[in-house]
């Protein structure tokens, strides 16, 4: 079985981490990820990981928090951070090199964010996983993915989600909301479907690069949508 892309960035959402807990990690979740992404790593993909930090810390709300938009964004980028280090100890645990890189110097813990560097670690088979978003207040991690994915040249960007991919509606929602097997970026911002945020959408859309939205917590799934089975939602122009 042949991988259909060669680089990847994987974009995980913090909330994916709880599992079914209200708050933090979940100790089955990582271990899940880190086993699926083991798989097509060995198949010779290249892997890069950007991961949301929901999960501990949301800077989004000034008005409930009282806390400075600016300064409720760093906060959140430094969850990112510690969830790029208990997925990192989950891959290493699976066997898999991986190096972790931060846009915050946080020289203890993680490499700085250099991008060649990034890509050595790539063709060298490690996994890297980008930490602390851009850098910037005002960005989302969703912004900080579609970047990184243009910046390493990556194939494609797989967004995984709890969804098995774009849909008319919210399927939680409504039940007769129907899948899109693939659709195009003017697409989804006519029919206002929220995929990513505005600028991440806006990046990938100007940069013809590709994303697919599906359901990372079905074992198994990155490995199909690696190898080019019909799963999940393509975007692209």
């Amino acid at each position: 079985m042949l991988p259909k892309y060669k680089r990847i960035l994987l974009k995980l959402s913090g909330e994916s981490l709880m599992g079914d807990k209200s708050f933090g990690l979940d100790s089955d979740v990582i271990a899940q990820y880190a086993k699926d992404i083991k798989q097509i790593t060995d198949m010779g993909v290249q892997v890069a990981l950007v991961i949301g930090g929901g999960n501990i810390y949301r800077g989004m709300n000034e008005a409930e928090t009282g806390i400075e938009r600016a300064q409720g964004d760093y906060m959140g980028m430094l969850a990112t951070v510690i969830n790029g280090m208990a997925v990192q100890s989950g891959l290493e645990k699976a066997g898999v090199y991986t190096r972790l890189q931060s846009a915050i110097k946080m020289e203890q813990i993680a490499e700085p964010y250099i991008r060649r560097r990034a890509i050595r670690h790539l063709e060298k088979g490690r996994v890297v996983i980008f930490g602390a978003g851009t850098g910037n207040p005002y960005f989302t991690t969703d912004t900080a993915g579609s970047l990184r994915a243009i910046e390493i040249k990556a194939d494609v960007i797989l967004k995984g989600t709890r969804v098995n991919g774009i849909y008319t509606a919210d399927p939680e929602k409504n039940p007769d909301a129907t899948k899109y097997d693939k659709i195009t970026f003017s697409e989804c911002i006519s029919q206002q479907l929220k995929v990513m945020d505005m600028t991440a959408f806006t990046l990938c859309m100007e940069n013809n690069l590709p994303i697919i939205v599906f359901d990372m917590n079905q074992p198994g799934n990155l490995l199909n949508v690696v190898t080019g089975e019909k799963v999940g939602t393509l975007v692209s122009n």
